[in-house]
């Protein structure tokens, strides 16, 4: 199948021209926000000017990422069921972010999740380290965003070389660096509200389109994508079309589902907005929003991933440039022809735009606020300078995030974004969720959990088979793995989580107990803030 087949029809002119309308009213939008963006707080937590709705929009725009519009709908076109449970674990982990960590979190911290975890304990050396894994995190899923990217557009500007992909990544990270420098976390959180917008409605209008093709009858959009499958339909329907071939799989199946459903309490760039409303009131009903529109958003995957198996067809989305990440796409250009094709895969491109940049403010704004104001300035540094390292951070993670999406371009995106919810639950939850409620927890567990759970899900993520070692296709010519032509993995499973997670909870406990250290006060004062909100303001101690 050549790459004209696989986006016959398309029109890279009208395609650039809707992308560069979505770039030029974005800016202008950050621009505006810019002018407003004078102070620390402007910057990091856009002011806490945002209402409850406003910021449930924005959370969801920064969550349902190009994995959830791009990966998840070609896993289900694929895969059937299996692809499903992505959408499933997605959604599940929002209930636990909202009722272990969201009001919780806010009530407690500032502006990152540093200020949380270093409240009752030593400031230096947990500050260091919950940047470290907030890095990482940011990197693994800035990874799969820019990825996303490259295969996107190469798409729809039929361009099939990999230099030619590598410059589309290049270029997609400048535009999300302009946005973070200009517009700090208000302008980003424009940004997403309109992202969102657009995404949600996009969604439907195909959801509506393909539904409509079957008379609004899902049974037969189901039957329709099994006799597009021929002889393996029937396995669209059922569970184990991906995961229950072998007993590794089954046991990747419920690594995979481990770290979807720990992981988003986890991630700092989600955490982060919970700052930008002025009350845990607001925070709450943030979430209740988000939950909303996040759970409606993936009831459509269903019949966007159905409806392109059935329209489309297995074999025409995994030998399209974009592999598996092309079942949307396609989809739209089966049903609009070019001019949908090129509106859908403009709010793909916004949705890829506006997760790196929230990403990227998180990840440059912990270096900032917990690394250089407070390990190397030991407190003493001004806001503005803060600010001004925050920005200059945001420049090396975009170089960062430009490089290594060019490295992981072609992967499936909703697998990638589940390594980072597998670093996020290592990394992080278990340091969250002690520090929040277990009156022992001291610096020493902080630092051996932190920095324990992210060296085990990285280097079980490194010797994966993700990473190296899967079998060749031979339809295709290559492997599944990011790394083709060696084989250096020795971890059986895809996804590190089912190991990777009980072990940074085992060592937030080991470490605890194996130290005397344990301020009780500061805990009772963080437990009456983190229930009441009392003082979230001040909530920063030196």
């Amino acid at each position: 199948m050549t790459l004209a087949a696989g986006v016959e029809g398309s029109s890279p002119v009208l395609n650039i021209t809707i992308f560069g309308l979505f770039v030029v009213v974005t800016l202008f939008v950050v621009f505006r926000a810019s002018r407003n963006t004078k102070t620390a707080s402007d910057y990091y937590a856009a002011g806490r000017a945002f209402t409850g709705p406003q910021n449930g929009v924005a959370i969801a725009g920064d969550y349902l990422s190009a994995a959830s519009f791009l990966g998840i709908a070609g896993a289900i076109a694929v895969y059937g069921y299996d692809g499903f449970l992505y959408s499933i674990g997605f959604l599940v982990a929002w209930l636990v972010a909202l009722l272990l960590v969201a009001e919780l979190l806010r009530n407690t911290g500032k502006f990152t999740m540093g200020d949380v975890l270093a409240f009752r304990m030593k400031q230096r050396p947990v500050r260091a380290a919950a940047a470290t894994s907030t890095l990482a995190v940011s990197f693994f899923y800035l990874l799969a965003q820019m990825a996303g990217a490259g295969g996107l557009v190469a798409l729809l500007l039929g361009i099939e070389s990999k230099a030619g992909q590598a410059a589309i990544i290049v270029i997609v990270g400048i535009i999300m660096i302009a946005y973070v420098l200009i517009g700090g976390m208000k302008g980003t959180t424009w940004v997403q509200i309109i992202k969102a917008a657009l995404l949600i409605a996009g969604a439907l209008a195909m959801t509506l389109w393909v539904l409509g093709m079957y008379g609004f009858n899902l049974s037969a959009l189901l039957q329709g994508a099994v006799d597009r499958a021929g002889s393996a339909g029937e396995a669209l329907l059922g569970p184990g079309n991906q995961y229950g071939k072998t007993g590794t799989t089954k046991l990747d199946f419920l690594s995979l589902g481990i770290a979807l459903v720990l992981g988003t309490a986890g991630l700092p760039h989600v955490l982060m907005r919970f700052y930008t409303v002025p009350t845990a009131k607001e925070a709450r009903r943030s979430v209740v929003w988000a939950i909303a529109l996040i759970g409606v958003f993936y009831l459509f995957t269903l019949v966007l991933g159905y409806g392109a198996g059935a329209l489309v067809g297995a074999d025409k989305i995994k030998a399209a440039p974009g592999g598996v990440n092309s079942a949307a796409p396609l989809l739209a250009l089966e049903l609009g022809g070019p001019v949908l094709l090129g509106l859908i895969a403009a709010i793909a491109f916004a949705t890829i735009l506006a997760v790196v940049a929230g990403l990227t403010i998180t990840a440059s704004a912990s270096f900032a606020h917990d690394v250089y104001a407070s390990v190397i300035k030991k407190g003493k540094a001004s806001p503005d300078s803060e600010v001004k390292v925050a920005r200059i951070t945001a420049l090396v993670i975009g170089a960062v995030a430009i490089l290594g999406g060019i490295l992981a371009n072609g992967q499936n995106i909703a697998f990638l974004v589940a390594l980072a919810f597998a670093v996020a639950a290592s990394a992080n939850l278990p340091t969250i969720l002690y520090s929040l409620f277990w009156k022992r927890f001291n610096t020493q567990g902080a630092l051996w959990s932190i920095y324990g759970g992210l060296s085990v899900c990285v280097v079980l993520i490194v010797f994966s088979p993700a990473v190296s070692g899967k079998p060749v296709d031979p339809k295709t010519g290559k492997s599944a793995s990011m790394i083709q032509g060696v084989d250096f993995h020795w971890f059986p499973l895809d996804n590190p989580g089912l190991v990777s997670i009980p072990v940074a909870f085992f060592l937030g406990w080991l470490g605890t107990v194996l130290s005397k250290e344990h301020n009780q006060k500061k805990y009772a004062e963080m437990e009456v803030r983190s229930l009441t909100g009392a003082g979230a303001e001040k909530a920063i101690a030196h």
